[in-house]
């Protein structure tokens, strides 16, 4: 029995995932189809990449195939001990038996069996078209209230000789209300077509979040600078905040510190089930830079009057 590196054969690494692997037969089995391909070898390329992906794709023959550890390809082998019984039937015969008939074997395929050859691929058999991926950039209040994107989005495409080349597509984009930096949102059906009836491939889209002049995004969650008046921290106050839906009344306690997280519940980005996440804001202490006659006067008073000394604590690490 002749060796074949299937990973090889998929240009994929032994340790690709399932998708990967899954992608790259795609790829590969649109560029060689009979009906596309003017290479003279293309139809045997197809048959090798059908059968290396027949294999690899499933769980179980992939285990067995990666048990028979790694030969030069064309090389004749016979599987290590005990193989035939961990993944065969037992009493298997490895002479005069093709690499795809043995895998073939172990699904029960006792149609696909044949001497001397590979397996028996029809060139109209179905394709799935190609999956893209493309980033969808998108402000926070598109985030916020969803958008209809016009995406633009070059993907691979073949000519008559069966070359590959690049060309334009035009995608129209719903994002749902609530989308999240980073998040992955497919849409089925909208990557490349498919071969002879095979299903189109899916778009993915990965969200990407413009940077926010007042917001820091965390998941649903909003975060929001709040530069308060040393006497507004002190004495507390109400003041107007702004939220994605608008103005809304905060009341801040008296004795506010700086770094104090204040939560207006649901005013983040909506979640999928319909609530929404937070707004937080973060409290700053911001004191004037330009002061008034009259202004230095009262701080001064204050200074002399207040018993109050931020940094008492480095006096009793120092005394004790």
């Amino acid at each position: 029995m002749k060796y074949k590196d299937y990973y090889s054969i998929l240009g994929v690494e032994r340790d690709a995932s399932g998708d990967a692997i899954k992608k790259a037969y795609r790829k590969l089995a649109q560029k060689y189809h009979p009906d596309v391909t003017k290479d003279p070898q293309g139809e045997e390329k197809f048959k090798e990449i059908a059968e290396a992906y027949e294999t690899l794709r499933d769980a179980e023959k992939r285990a067995a195939y990666d048990q028979l550890g790694q030969q030069r390809p064309g090389q004749d082998f016979t599987p290590p001990p005990g193989w035939e019984t961990r993944f065969g039937s037992g009493g298997m015969s490895f002479e005069d038996i093709d690499l795809s008939d043995l895998f073939a074997g172990l699904s029960g395929m006792a149609g696909a069996h044949r001497r001397g050859g590979g397996a028996r691929m029809r060139p109209d058999m179905p394709i799935p078209g190609e999956d893209y991926e493309v980033n969808a950039h998108i402000t926070l209040e598109q985030a916020a209230n969803g958008a209809l994107l016009d995406l633009g989005l070059s993907v691979p495409d073949y000519d008559a000789q069966g070359n590959v080349r690049r060309v334009q597509r035009e995608f129209k984009a719903r994002i749902p209300k609530g989308a999240t930096d980073g998040q992955r949102l497919r849409l089925a059906g909208q990557g490349g077509k498919g071969f002879n009836g095979g299903p189109n491939g899916d778009l993915y889209l990965n969200i990407a979040l413009h940077p926010h002049s007042l917001y820091r995004v965390d998941g649903h969650d909003l975060y929001l600078d709040l530069p308060l008046s040393p006497w507004e921290a002190a004495l507390g106050a109400t003041v107007d905040v702004p939220t994605l839906g608008g103005a809304v009344s905060l009341k801040v306690p008296a004795g506010t510190a700086a770094g104090r997280k204040l939560r207006l519940a649901k005013r983040g980005l909506p979640r999928p089930n319909g609530e929404a996440g937070d707004l937080f804001a973060i409290v700053q202490i911001a004191m004037p830079t330009v002061l008034s006659d009259r202004e230095r006067e009262l701080f001064k008073q204050l200074a002399d009057g207040s018993a109050f000394n931020p940094r008492g604590h480095f006096e009793r690490e120092l005394n004790a």
